[in-house]
């Protein structure tokens, strides 16, 4: 018996009836030998952590467009804490750890340099509309290893897939991924808020703070310990009417107060027209996208989708590089 077969029995005996075993995965698009130490959501986890859409989050804004200070969140940062908070929860409820970090680790892999203000441009230019989780899942099957993508499991890319909230998973593993993901930018998006004097924490609602608490921590311990016990033992992953309520009022407070704050917002009026401007270049001068990106122009996909994948892959920085390079004039240089 290999040490993946091992691992795989130790999951029958130790995780819940209700958890997503292993053994049990619908598999993957492309059939292929399986590991000897590692059962396929591990296999999967690593396969994200490896890949470069992945060391891009680092790189990618979380809330803030270039803030002046280390300590802000980024996209990369985000996405650990979800992990994190993720698997704090599926370890309390007997799920499958492996499962929950590779979908939190993934969910992001496809969101734009500028966060939702780069979302929100591609979504104007691209028919039928761009929406980051489905850019995601388009990444790890389209666009990773030079179009063969990462091949992997259906359940990773169905947590990946459905992690916003209207949406629903098919694991419990996916579904405690798509309430993390909220409770780390609610409370996380706060901390940066309170740090970049946007607000303060008096100023947050009374009603909802009285119930999840007044600092981060108490909140994301509220939070993850309301999940627990009211999902333990249960064919489902769910807040209780209380905390969800205050969650969601303090989420949309966060909307009026933060995500549209002008100050948090100042400079997204110049990053939205940096990325219009780069589109309308790239459409015009497809021969100037990268060898690999110019040549998956086909009847299939046409230059506007493939324009898309190429700006939301790339990284604040590496945006205004380019924008930069096409529409800065450049300085004589003189022997």
């Amino acid at each position: 018996m290999t040490i993946r077969e091992q691992m795989e029995e130790r999951e029958k005996k130790l995780l819940s009836p209700y958890a997503a075993h292993s053994v049990d995965s619908k598999g993957r698009d492309r059939e292929e030998p399986q590991c000897d130490i590692r059962p396929v959501y591990q296999r999967d986890r690593d396969r994200i952590i490896h890949c470069k859409a992945f060391r891009r989050l680092k790189n990618k804004t979380q809330v803030f467009l270039d803030p002046k200070g280390d300590h802000y969140r980024t996209r990369m940062s985000h996405t650990l804490e979800v992990s994190q908070n993720a698997r704090t929860i599926a370890k309390a409820l007997r799920l499958n750890e492996d499962l929950v970090e590779a979908i939190a680790l993934g969910h992001d892999l496809g969101h734009t340099p500028f966060g939702h203000c780069g979302e929100r441009v591609l979504d104007k230019f691209l028919e039928g509309g761009f929406k980051h989780n489905e850019q995601s899942v388009r990444v790890v099957e389209k666009l990773e290893k030079d179009g063969r993508g990462l091949n992997l499991t259906w359940e990773v890319r169905d947590g990946i897939l459905n992690h916003e909230l209207n949406l629903m998973p098919s694991t419990l593993e996916g579904r405690v991924v798509r309430l993390s993901d909220k409770i780390a930018y609610t409370c996380s998006d706060i901390e940066d808020a309170i740090r970049a004097k946007i607000l303060t924490e008096e100023e947050l609602p009374k009603e909802y703070t009285d119930i999840l608490g007044h600092t981060t921590r108490e909140r994301l311990n509220t939070c993850i310990h309301d999940i627990i016990i009211n999902s333990e033992d249960k064919d489902d992953i769910c807040l209780s009417s209380d905390v969800m309520d205050a969650l969601m009022g303090l989420r949309k407070f966060m909307f009026e107060n933060v995500y549209t704050n002008p100050i948090a917002k100042a400079e997204e009026i110049r990053a939205y027209s940096l990325l219009e401007q780069l589109f309308d270049f790239y459409m015009k001068n497809t021969s100037l996208l990268p060898p690999w990106f110019e040549s998956r122009i086909t009847e299939e996909e046409n230059a506007a989708r493939v324009v898309c994948d190429y700006i939301a892959g790339m990284t604040d920085q590496y945006a205004v590089n380019k924008f930069k390079e096409y529409f800065m004039p450049k300085a004589w240089e003189f022997d």
